[in-house]
């Protein structure tokens, strides 16, 4: 239940403050007195979007903050699928900055709208006037079905079968089309990757081939040199190695006078065979030049073939020509394979189909089950509130799998005797609507477990004895849920446990919303002003205390 609630800066309120009772909390004021905004600042906290109009002081946050009390209501598993901080005190909070950026805490830790929505859904309901336009619509009444139904395993595990579904259908579908693609374009593609394939294209071979080439267009070149080098090394008649030859022999005779001398000797011996090595390593690789054009032949239409590869691709090299050829193989493999990926996938979408099918069916069991349950209930509290020639009838069909499942609910409703039912939005009034919602919260009450229910304004178009018995259905809702009714009704006024009044305070120079709670004296004088006008008679100050006794003997009998 919601147990303190803090409104700063939103709207009229500079700073509201409340902690309503655990049963029925009653809220009345004048009209545009500000009750609407306190529901929207509620609004906030169940995830509404909001901007920097709902400023108070345009350079100041807005903060909206709820603490509910949640222990004995088992929501523990969705704070841990949420990753939050699980707690029987939880603290909700909303936050709008005067740049307009909003922020939403759980007990202290951030979240985004959707996992705020997730988490105050299951903590309160707020009844408005929109709930009555939306239960003129068809996925309303099936939510109604569903709460009744208490179906929300089945609705889930319906949930996951029907994604699976529209996975492996769509995957199917994309998979049919691409072969519809792959299948224009195989010839191509298969084209392509024989050629390749019949290139034997290997790494670095174009590196290799280009260097080999190179060397057998400039042969006779490179043998002249060769020559020339080697002939400066080892000229029999006058070379390096000759010369330095004859130094080494030199150092010799003055190298047995001197230590210092013999080293000189040392290493020039070891560059005269060190020469001797590189003319003979020379004279190996003039040997080994090759002049053969059939070769350079041979080499050229190799790489030619390469280069015309790389244009036709737009490669820069073997290595990217390989890996296009690699793409077009799993390509060409693939519409190869594609009859028994298509039959794999329509196996799987069947298989969905039938798992979703099966699911749908024990959903749709499920629902249909309690149809005449809800029809029976809500007619007889219709009769209660004075309907009693009241009707309601609820049609089930069954379509396409839907994210909601297989099955359209459509209420039927008729207040008058001899007319037939007809579906809501073309038959029901502002008076007949209310009573209607308001049996179906009272029905749907017991089969949630949830803490705080909000109602604004349901006793609209009623009044007299009628208003009478749903304050008293408000009142025995409240047993087991916190109630707060916003309303203008004495009848129900008089019902709560605690009675709040807003007002707008127009004494410092900016208009204000405030709200207060009322002693009994106080409530009595409120309730002679809803039932006789701002200056109510003695007879009605009266009434109307011997109504809120009635309402307190009435709370204290249960």
């Amino acid at each position: 239940m919601l147990s303190h609630l803090l409104i700063k800066n939103y709207a009229l309120i500079d700073q509201l403050e409340l902690s309503p009772d655990v049963e029925l909390n009653i809220v009345t004021g004048e009209t545009g007195a500000g009750k609407s905004i306190i529901l929207g600042a509620l609004g906030l906290l169940l995830g509404n979007r909001a901007d920097t109009r709902v400023l108070y002081h345009l350079d100041q946050k807005c903060v909206i903050e709820g603490t509910f009390d949640v222990s004995g209501y088992f929501i523990e598993q969705l704070f841990e699928e949420e990753e939050l901080d699980y707690s029987t005190s939880c603290v909700v909070r909303r936050e709008i900055s005067p740049s307009g950026k909003s922020r939403a805490f759980v007990n202290d830790t951030p979240v985004n709208l959707e996992t705020l929505r997730r988490v105050t859904s299951q903590l309160m309901d707020i009844h408005s006037q929109h709930d009555s336009v939306q239960l003129g619509s068809n996925e309303y009444q099936l939510q109604i079905v569903d709460t009744y139904a208490q179906d929300e395993a089945l609705l889930r595990t319906y949930n996951v079968d029907y994604q699976d579904y529209r996975t492996k259908r769509n995957a199917l579908e994309k998979l049919r089309a691409d072969a519809s693609a792959m299948r224009k374009e195989f010839d191509y593609n298969n084209f392509l990757y024989r050629e390749l394939a019949k290139a034997q294209l290997q790494p670095d071979e174009q590196e290799s081939l280009e260097g080999e080439l190179n060397v057998l267009e400039n042969a006779e070149e490179i043998r002249e040199k060769l020559q020339l080098a080697f002939e400066y090394l080892d000229n029999p008649e006058q070379s390096v190695v000759s010369l330095l030859k004859g130094a080494v022999g030199t150092l010799a005779s003055v190298g047995k006078l001197s230590g210092q001398y013999a080293t000189l000797q040392e290493r020039a011996q070891s560059a005269l065979i060190e020469l001797r090595d590189l003319a003979d390593e020379i004279s190996t690789e003039q040997d080994s030049i090759d002049t053969d054009e059939s070769r350079a032949e041979t080499v050229r239409e190799r790489l030619n073939t390469i280069y015309q590869l790389q244009k036709k691709h737009s490669a820069a090299s073997v290595e990217e020509l390989l890996a296009i050829q690699t793409d077009l193989q799993q390509k060409v493999s693939k519409v190869e394979n594609l009859d028994e990926e298509i039959t794999a996938a329509e196996h799987a979408a069947s298989e969905a189909r039938s798992r979703l099918m099966q699911s749908a069916d024990v959903l749709s069991q499920a629902r249909r089950a309690v149809l005449p349950e809800i029809e029976r209930e809500i007619s007889g509290l219709l009769h209660d509130l004075g309907m009693p020639n009241a009707s309601l009838r609820i049609e089930a069909e069954s379509g396409k799998p839907s994210p909601t499942g297989i099955d359209t609910v459509t209420f039927l409703f008729s207040a008058n005797k001899g007319i037939k039912p007809q579906q809501l939005k073309n038959v029901a009034s502002g008076g007949e609507f209310s009573r209607l919602m308001m049996a179906i919260k009272y029905i749907l009450a017991s089969k949630r477990s949830l803490p705080t229910i909000i109602f604004d304004e349901i006793d609209t178009g009623v009044s007299g004895e009628i208003a009478i018995r749903m304050g008293n259905m408000m009142k025995d809702m409240a047993h087991s849920h916190q109630i707060i009714a916003i309303t203008h009704l004495p009848q129900i006024a008089a019902q709560g446990s605690r009675h709040y009044f807003v007002y707008k305070d127009h004494s410092a120079d900016k208009t204000v919303s405030r709200i207060r709670q009322l002693s009994f004296d106080e409530r009595v004088m409120e309730i002679a002003q809803m039932i006789g006008g701002k200056n109510p008679s003695a007879n009605t100050v009266k009434n109307a205390r011997e109504i809120l006794k009635q309402g307190k003997a009435a709370a204290v009998a249960k």
